[in-house]
């Protein structure tokens, strides 16, 4: 789903620590990796969601595009947190034609904001199986102002935004590339940026429930330069796995539960959101990604606050072809929690809906 309006697109992931960019190819068998690559923010350059160094983030995305030589210039890329609103609504049947005609009239009075400073994108789910008179509409708004924000940037590096995307619409649309599911059962796919955890729930295709907390993984990335008196950069690098020699890695494992059990906690009241709404339903597997997912210490408080739901670290290269481009597979094996949202981004062409 897009907010704007086939032809191939850049996926570049913006996130407010590092910018993921990934070209995948179309093969007889499926898709190919093509590029791939991550350039790390300063700390600062984007906050809740807003640009705060547009400038530098170009210059990062530029930079990128230039080392890894990828000569394509459209892209698809994606928006989240508090400026996106998210619903599933029941509309009387009606035509996408006349939907369209009267979005901004229905819309109206889901959505918080002014509506003449929002972009509004929808997609009809189907027939409402309860009332045959009404269907499921997916309703999405996002503010106008972001979205320019991120247009403008996009457009400095030198490249052109041709799909505007929702990060959880891109979780969905990477694990419909890798993963079968059967029929009836909900999937969970959960995002743990660095400042915003995406959640959605994936049931025969459609996104049934969304959320985004303004809480991420950063919390436990300061916990630990807190503790051990270190940079930011290298507290990263022990959150994902790192080791410093001088520093008693138990020590850091302890740092990362303490910090790890309020994101563990925002995911369990997700849950619960959840099943006020579907009280009926039961989730079969929740998917982790971002790079707290690289963490067995959050893996395991995760798994402790969802009870007997099974947990698994997300492969967004689970049915890519990473083989014929000359990539280090583990290399490949690390960065993989880091590019769900890229791969799904990448996946896209110009004028999906």
């Amino acid at each position: 789903m897009d907010f704007f309006l086939k032809k191939d697109v850049i996926g570049l992931d913006i996130g407010s620590s590092s910018v993921k960019i990934l070209e995948l190819q179309k093969t007889r068998k499926g898709y190919a990796l093509k590029n791939v690559g991550i350039g790390f923010l300063p700390q600062g350059a984007i906050v809740d969601g807003a640009l705060k160094e547009p400038q530098i983030i170009s210059d990062i995305i530029r930079n990128l595009v230039s080392s890894l030589k990828i000569e394509a210039r459209n892209v698809a890329t994606s928006i989240s947190g508090h400026p996106v609103i998210i619903k599933n609504i029941l509309l009387p049947n009606m035509t996408e034609q006349e939907l369209e005609e009267s979005l901004e009239f229905e819309a109206e009075q889901y959505i918080p904001f002014d509506i003449e400073d929002v972009n509004i994108d929808f997609q009809i789910l189907g027939e409402n199986p309860e009332d045959k008179e009404q269907m499921n509409v997916l309703l999405v708004a996002a503010k106008r102002d972001m979205i320019n924000d991120y247009i403008a940037v996009i457009e400095e590096s030198g490249l052109k935004t041709m799909v505007m995307d929702v990060d959880a619409f891109a979780l969905e649309n990477m694990l419909e590339a890798n993963y079968k599911y059967e029929e009836g059962e909900a999937i969970a796919i959960i995002n743990v940026g660095a400042s915003i955890l995406n959640m959605n729930v994936i049931k025969d295709g459609n996104s049934v429930f969304t959320r985004d907390v303004s809480i991420g993984g950063n919390r436990i990335t300061t916990e630990i330069q807190k503790g051990k008196d270190i940079s930011f950069e290298e507290a990263e690098a022990l959150k994902v796995g790192g080791r410093i020699e001088e520093i008693d890695q138990s020590e850091v494992e302890d740092l990362i539960e303490t910090a790890s059990q309020p994101l563990a906690l925002e995911i369990r009241r997700s849950l619960d959101f959840f099943w006020v709404t579907f009280a009926d339903e039961r989730i079969s597997k929740i998917f982790l990604s971002g790079g707290c997912a690289r963490s067995n210490v959050f893996k395991r408080i995760v798994k402790e606050k969802v009870g007997d739901i099974p947990v698994e670290v997300v492969n967004p290269f689970a049915s890519i072809d990473c083989a014929g481009g000359n990539f280090d597979p583990e290399y490949i094996e690390f960065i993989a929690p880091f590019m769900a949202v890229g791969v799904g981004l990448a996946l896209r062409r110009v004028g999906d809906r």
